[in-house]
């Protein structure tokens, strides 16, 4: 789906700024758009979309401002859908969208529809899209813990977004998850724990939560939670329905009449196609959006988002049969000068990825300094017979980079807290985020220069792969 276009029920505080200021010279709605400042931009779009009814589209990329210009002026539509986050959208890229760009759209009468597609359903093949994104965690332990970690992380991220937008507090942002398989129990259930605490940390942030997915798989999924399971998820305030069906209304069969009204729902009701309006023709989705007053569920009040303390720790790893690879320090290996347990944890590990076939014996000999080096090549490090404090972060990191956060469990916590103690941030190998990991990773992004978090973005799992300390 290419997202669509939501009202903005707040063509709000244009006056404020005047829309003199947002044009021309000539005043000309067509000419060359000034700069806003900062603060006059998140004045302007402060809210957004507010009570609507009526049509809107959606398409990936932002368009141009001409071309918004012209469609404002020649088409139905008053509400368009714009991807403002989440590393698994296609259109990463917007050349067009800024502070500007909001806040100029919402000043000339548009509503707008933040939309953040983030990590995604476990069963859905084609995803992760990238080399740095991730899909929904399915390991069911801790009521899918994991899973609600990522929601958490996503939400806080969203948020982020959005407000460098200048969309403040009070607009509703739309979680786009894509159509899955409803009947894969392990893929539902994360799903519907990950949307779960996206919608409570959204709404303790500020916002409105909606929720876009396909009838039969996402909005049945909350719809039958609603129903089957009250008060055990929280749910969003908004539901966004796909089900290119042609009428312009935001029912289906899929779901019943009761849930989202009035006021919560808007529907997708014909997919990708190109329509020409003021000379400018863009391929876009088109929408009906039915959405006023204060937005309920019809379900009862979420609840809080689970940040168990303490962490139970999950079941404790082993390695190469019983190697200890879990040290408070690890250090740099030489030829004849060299540490023998963590040699023999090297051994082991480049083993685990196939890089070293020799005798797990703890000794740094050739055959160990050429799975080292062929380990080096392979992630783009310099080729060299030392074993360094960066090879060390860099190998205990691993390549698998989900969202973790307090809460979280498995081996991929051990391999944080194992990559931030060798890049000297020392934390316990547990398997369980607790308060003492994310002490150490705030740390750390802030020795790397990396925002601090406390959770594993991008930047930081990029920041570990590059063994920087």
């Amino acid at each position: 789906m290419r997202r669509l276009a939501i009202a903005s029920g707040t063509a709000l505080l244009a006056l404020a700024v005047g829309v003199s200021t947002l044009t021309s010279g000539s005043g000309d709605p067509s000419g060359d758009v000034a700069e806003l400042s900062s603060a006059q931009a998140a004045m302007v779009a402060a809210s957004t979309p507010g009570d609507f009814t009526g049509l809107g589209f959606d398409q990936c990329v932002a368009p141009t401002q001409s071309a918004m210009d012209a469609w404002i002026t020649s088409s139905p539509y008053r509400a368009v859908g714009i991807y403002i986050s989440g590393d698994s959208r296609a259109c990463r890229t917007q050349p067009n969208l800024s502070p500007t760009w909001v806040a100029t759209q919402v000043s000339r009468g548009w509503r707008l529809l933040p939309i953040a597609l983030g990590p995604q359903a476990s069963c859905l093949d084609r995803f992760p899209r990238y080399k740095d994104d991730f899909t929904i965690d399915p390991t069911p332990t801790g009521s899918y813990a994991n899973a609600r970690a990522q929601g958490v992380v996503e939400a806080s991220k969203n948020v982020t977004d959005a407000t460098a937008l200048g969309i403040g507090p009070g607009s509703t942002l739309w979680y786009d998850l894509e159509a899955f398989d409803l009947g894969n129990t392990s893929c539902r259930e994360s799903a519907l724990a990950f949307v779960s605490a996206w919608v409570t940390r959204t709404k303790e942030l500020g916002y409105v939560a909606g929720f876009y997915s396909s009838a039969s798989s996402g909005i049945k999924m909350l719809d039958d939670a609603r129903i089957s399971r009250p008060g055990q998820f929280a749910l969003p305030d908004r539901i966004w329905i796909a089900r290119w069906d042609g009428i312009a209304n935001t029912s289906t069969s899929y779901i019943g009449e009761d849930g989202w009204r009035p006021g919560g729902r808007m529907k997708q009701f014909k997919g990708g196609h190109k329509e020409t309006w003021g000379g400018v023709t863009i391929n876009i989705d088109t929408n009906y959006l039915e959405l006023s007053g204060s937005p309920t569920t019809a379900a009862p009040p979420p609840e809080p988002t689970p940040t168990p303390t303490p962490v139970a720790a999950p079941a404790p790893e082993t390695h190469c049969g019983g190697t200890r690879v879990d040290f408070p320090t690890y250090y740099t290996l030489k030829p004849r000068a060299a540490s023998k347990t963590r040699t023999l944890a090297l051994q082991c590990l480049l083993k685990e990825k196939k890089r070293y076939v020799g005798k797990l014996d703890g000794v740094y000999d050739r055959a160990t300094r050429k799975g080292a080096i062929a380990w080096m090549k392979s992630r783009g490090f310099k080729p060299t017979s030392t074993w360094r404090r960066k090879n060390w972060v860099a190998l205990l990191a691993g390549q698998d980079r989900p969202a973790l956060a307090v809460g979280a469990t498995g081996p991929a916590v051990s391999r944080l807290q194992r990559s931030l103690t060798a890049a000297r941030q020392r934390v316990a190998v547990t398997g369980a985020f607790d308060e003492a990991t994310r002490a150490a990773l705030l740390a750390y992004q802030a020795r790397v220069g990396a925002a601090a978090t406390g959770t594993t973005d991008a930047a930081t799992w990029e920041a570990l792969a590059k063994g920087r300390f």
